[in-house]
């Protein structure tokens, strides 16, 4: 079983930056694919960004230039390096996990374990 917690989520002025990590515990197979999603007050969840097995990324258009996403294999810990954030931005986000390769992940439903979500508000 694998547990990921969020932290790193806060309050920041437009243009300012938060980082925000996952980290996992459990068992990790080998393969897996991790990604970012955010939801605000309303909205749909939304996927932000995804690393796959081999360290390659996506990003979601609004986020594009902005966010960066990592992980540190180690220390089994996912990361999302936000900057210029704006107020659009704010949501809860939550990261999430499934054990195949992301080219076989066709929509957020796939994703097996997710953690319970860190807040993030940006204040314009």
């Amino acid at each position: 079983q694998v547990q990921l917690v969020e932290s790193g989520g806060g309050s920041v002025q437009a243009g300012g930056s938060l980082r925000l990590s996952c980290a996992a515990s459990g068992s990790l197979p080998d393969t897996y694919c991790m990604a970012w999603f955010r939801q605000g007050s309303g909205k749909e969840r939304e996927e932000v960004a995804v690393i796959s097995e081999n360290g390659n990324t996506r990003y979601a258009d609004p986020v594009k230039g902005r966010f960066t996403i990592s992980k540190d294999n180690a220390k089994n810990t996912l990361y999302l390096e936000m900057s210029s954030l704006k107020p659009e931005d704010t949501a809860m986000y939550y990261c999430a996990a499934v054990p195949v390769v992301c080219r076989a992940v066709l929509h957020s439903g796939m994703y097996t374990y997710w953690g319970q979500g860190t807040q993030v508000t940006v204040s314009s």
